[in-house]
């Protein structure tokens, strides 16, 4: 499992008995033993944090590593405070005695520990539970806490686990990734042979979909845009835990222990793996460098430390782009990436499972008024899709009439179609660019139906930057200022969406004069395409307004704008900071 140079300089276990065995003469079950004990314990641990950060910020590790070489630390030292405990404090008593099993569960389970992260722990007891079993697991606990480790612990048996996990969905989680520690291993193994045939098996779908519904309930509470300005590694959109959620449904589903045995059930492509270990790794890494900045477990990416960790990384100044600000478009990137993975993810499972009563999608956004699509495209269910793989390389107008046919229709898009349309980006090209049919689409898509969920499908595929790009541009770019909460692009298409609920009149009462004027102006488009560019220059250095004024005057007429409406949208970017 451990893929770590050197462990012993981090933990020796072989040492430590030694050392417990030196001070032996005390009597391990004294207040001086238990004292000098605990000293032992405590110093390898400390010794083992230290060379693990110490590794890391002389970046001898990357942020996977860490946590690896931190997992394996706690195991040893369980093992061996298990071990003293069973051997040299609370002798056997004799035949009857019953047996127990030490397991790590939750993160740890998976063999991934961050810096001053809790560890989770569970004694797994067979029948005869006896006092001294109950010693060993109060000892254990005992010197963990004392030693400075936050621990969360349970003692169950198999049947406890069977039974909570079926009425628990933390629970039955937590345990999909328990890890035999220590102690009786053929109990171990009976736990996982009954949570596999009792727990797991039949109950494919609903795990699933809980998950899923787990994961958006947690974007809601976190704002649900993985583009604020200081978002929550952990639990943010597109965070740690959505990778963590990604594995748990695979492991669920097919029974493999690492994202690479995916590729042979073709689920993942290779590369696809490859994004997986990428993303994780690089959030691992900022995770390590965030508690450890922090010297605490600090998992909200705060302004105040994302210049210290765009520093430890390596993120240089540019030519009118800050270091802090390389890094922070890089996270959010990667954090696109998670998102795209789960789109594959479902739309594999879909695939794979359409001839039994199971179904597995993303929630769907809309509901269909079954309506014919336009050629090229195919109702699946009530999602929209391409009627085949090679749609796209006949006739790439279907990079964009996809996305207007989902608004037109009410629609959801299918997971596989915007998985295709990824893989075919190159297809929107400058020929693309300059068909006016293409444009034509793009304009109504900005003005029509609901436009910031058809824009945000557009940029969460990659069509909107190509198609756009000097959009493109400020995708991910930060804006240090008291008046923002998400990157120019995302701010941009919240923007729009305001825009167009103010137009719809569900913003009247907020704003009355704004919903008065929307009834008076000469150009619709005109006004969107505005709040499209008005911070389209952002990040260019040199006055904003001033850059997009000018983008504005060249892009509109490739839109299909008149020559009056090219000057008002200019105008309008020229001065919206007036406004």
């Amino acid at each position: 499992m451990y893929r770590i140079p050197n462990p012993r300089a981090i933990i020796n276990r072989k040492v430590l008995i030694t050392e417990l065995d030196e001070q032996g003469r005390w009597g391990p079950d004294t207040p001086r033993g238990r004292a000098n004990a605990l000293q032992i314990f405590k110093a390898a641990l400390y010794r083992g944090v230290g060379e693990i950060r110490g590794r890391f910020e002389a970046e001898l590790m990357s942020g996977a590593e860490v946590v690896q070489a931190n997992a394996f630390l706690v195991d040893q030292l369980v093992r061996c405070i298990y071990d003293f405990a069973e051997n040299r404090v609370y002798l056997n008593s004799g035949p009857g005695e019953g047996c127990m099993s030490v397991a790590a569960t939750g993160g740890y389970g998976r063999g991934e520990l961050a810096p001053f992260s809790d560890i989770d722990v569970m004694f797994l007891l067979d029948a005869r539970q006896t006092t001294r079993l109950e010693q060993i697991v109060e000892y254990v606990l005992y010197m963990l806490w004392d030693s400075g480790l936050q621990v969360g612990h349970a003692t169950r048996t198999v049947e406890d686990c069977v039974r909570l996990s079926k009425g628990d969905l933390t629970i039955r989680t937590s345990l999909l990734e328990a890890r035999w520690l220590w102690g009786d291993e053929a109990l171990f193994s009976t736990f996982e042979r009954r949570f596999r045939s009792e727990v797991v098996v039949g109950s494919a779908a609903s795990f699933v979909q809980q998950k899923l519904a787990e994961r958006d309930a947690r974007h809601e509470r976190m704002g649900d845009s993985r583009y604020v300005l200081e978002p929550h590694i952990k639990e943010g959109k597109g965070g740690l835990r959505d990778l963590q959620t990604l594995f748990w449904i695979a492991k669920y589903l097919y029974q493999v222990k690492d994202v690479g045995d995916l590729v042979e059930r073709g689920v993942f492509t290779s590369g696809d793996v490859h994004h997986f270990r990428r993303c994780e790794n690089f959030l691992w890494t900022v995770r390590c460098h965030l508690h450890y900045v922090a010297c605490r477990p600090e998992e909200r990416l705060t302004f105040n430390f994302q210049e210290v960790i765009a520093n430890h990384l390596h993120y240089a100044d540019r030519p009118g782009v800050r270091g802090v600000e390389r890094f922070m478009k890089h996270y959010y990137r990667v954090t696109k990436t998670v998102g795209d993975l789960t789109r594959v993810l479902c739309a594999v499972l879909e695939d794979q499972h359409r001839k039994s009563r199971m179904k597995f999608r993303l929630p769907s956004l809309s509901r269909a008024l079954f309506r014919r699509p336009r050629a090229g495209l195919r109702l699946d269910g009530d999602r929209l899709t391409l009627e085949s793989a090679g749609a796209l390389v006949r006739d790439p107008i279907l990079m964009l009439r996809l996305f207007h046919e989902a608004q037109r229709l009410g629609l959801d898009i299918h997971p596989q179609a915007l998985r295709l349309v990824q893989q075919n980006l190159r297809l929107v090209d400058a020929r693309l660019r300059a068909d006016p049919d293409a444009n034509q689409l793009f304009v109504e898509m900005l003005t029509q139906g609901d436009p910031e969920q058809t824009l945000k499908r557009l940029a969460d595929a990659g069509v909107f930057s190509r198609f756009i790009p000097d959009f493109g541009r400020v995708v991910s770019q930060m804006q240090y200022d008291m008046y923002h909460v998400y990157t120019v692009d995302e701010h941009t298409i919240r923007a729009i969406g305001i825009l167009a609920r103010i137009e719809r009149g569900e913003l009247k009462d907020q704003h009355p004069a704004a919903a008065n004027a929307l009834a008076e102006i000469r150009s619709r488009r005109a006004l969107y395409l505005a709040v499209m560019l008005h911070d389209i220059a952002k990040g260019r250095g040199g006055d904003h307004s001033e850059v997009g004024a000018e983008i504005a005057l060249n892009l509109t007429p490739r839109l299909g704008l008149d020559d009056w409406e090219a000057e008002t949208v200019s105008w309008l970017v020229r001065h919206h900071l007036l406004m």
